[in-house]
């Protein structure tokens, strides 16, 4: 009986120990698979680092403000007799707008004409005989000043009568009218806004230290939400020669053509102040960057040699580079890389150095230094 045991654990034994004799041979083979496993090459599309001439400009927001703008108000108190403006329409200098009623005036001046004539005679008479002696010249100088009152308190009449007729002070557009027919407008009530719209000012502002870069007659583009796609050209024409004390900025004023009257006083603008000289820079696709806290990296496709010095196939280098400007779907290298080096333009973050690539540019997106929104 114990013998039989005894068998048993031996060959219990002994088929543990073949079991583990197997399954140690299949490790071994699978680790030697492993090591000798090379993962296929990742497809990635490339571009080339190129030397670019890039414009140089300036960047800021803005406001547009009319060349000549404001609201035209009533000078003097009275009823609105007759409207002689369409809103929204042209008007030149010295169209009539708005007649207040002016009855009592005309009825004023014409007794004022009357002594202006009386006293013109009796002047011109009394000048006749003082001539002769005949009168004194205390009353030759009395006649004088009732004359010259008489005609001043005609030109006062008049002076209220002008006030009252109310004109367009300069060629402009009109906006929507603030009175009617018959309202008692009493001084400093507004009528009308009356704008001048072309050309247009564009007020914006930039920090002193740019202040010997921008000069009158420097060139700008406008661009504004309400036309996207639209790049609007105009010059600088005042640098104001105060710098603010408290944002340490300059405020600058261009001037732009607006014959369609896109632009409106009040609008929004987007100001690039471009700059005659062109900055030389390396340039890469913005997309070709890793970037991360510790420093930003590219990759770079280089050829793989064998033992033989022989080319066998393309692996990943990966970069530290420093950044520069940016300018559309590009941004500037500074250091780190040169020109002719080729990069992975696209899913740079799936990557790792070392890695092995196959190229293929077919699905590659085409870079723009000013991208549209229909591009995106």
């Amino acid at each position: 009986m114990v013998k039989r045991i005894i068998i048993t654990l031996i060959g219990i034994i002994v088929l543990i120990g073949g079991l583990a004799g197997i399954k140690g041979l299949q490790i071994r083979r699978m680790i030697a698979h492993g090591d000798s496993f090379v993962p296929p090459p990742e497809v990635v599309t490339t571009a080339m680092a190129k030397n670019d001439s890039w414009e140089s400009f300036l960047t800021a927001v803005g406001s547009l403000e009319a060349v000549q703008g404001v609201v035209v108000t009533a000078e003097l108190t009275g009823k609105v007799v007759h409207i002689a403006f369409v809103p929204g329409t042209m008007v030149k200098a010295g169209d009539l707008l708005v007649q207040q009623d002016t009855s009592v005036e005309s009825a004023q001046l014409r007794a004022a004409e009357a002594q202006v004539a009386l006293a013109k005679t009796n002047f011109g008479r009394t000048k006749k005989l003082v001539a002769n002696k005949t009168v004194s010249q205390s009353d030759f100088d009395n006649a004088d000043a009732q004359y010259k009152q008489a005609v001043a308190q005609a030109d006062n009449i008049r002076a209220v009568i002008g006030k009252k007729t109310i004109r367009a002070p300069f060629a402009g557009r009109l906006g929507i009218r603030q009175v009617n027919l018959g309202q008692i407008l009493n001084e400093g009530d507004e009528i009308v806004s009356l704008q001048s719209l072309d050309p247009i000012y564009v007020n914006f502002l930039l920090p002193q230290q740019r202040l010997a870069q921008v000069h009158p007659g420097l060139a700008i583009r406008l661009t504004i939400d309400a036309f996207p796609g639209q790049v609007i050209s105009g010059k600088i024409t005042a640098i104001n020669p105060q710098v603010d004390a408290a944002t340490r900025n300059i405020r600058i004023q261009a001037t732009v053509e607006n014959p369609a009257e896109l632009l409106r006083p009040g609008m929004y603008v987007n100001i690039s102040v471009v700059f005659q000289d062109r900055i030389e820079v390396l340039a890469i696709p913005a997309t070709s960057v890793l970037y991360a806290p510790y420093g930003d990296s590219v990759f770079v496709v280089e050829e793989k040699k064998n033992d033989a010095n022989e080319s066998s196939g393309l692996v990943l280098n990966q970069k530290f580079v420093r950044l520069g400007e940016k300018r559309g779907d590009y941004v500037s290298i500074i250091s780190g890389l040169k020109q002719g080096e080729t990069v992975v333009s696209t899913g740079v973050f799936k990557l790792r150095n070392g890695q092995a690539v196959v190229i293929d540019n077919t699905l590659s997106p085409e870079f723009k230094q000013m991208p549209k929104p229909a591009d995106a």
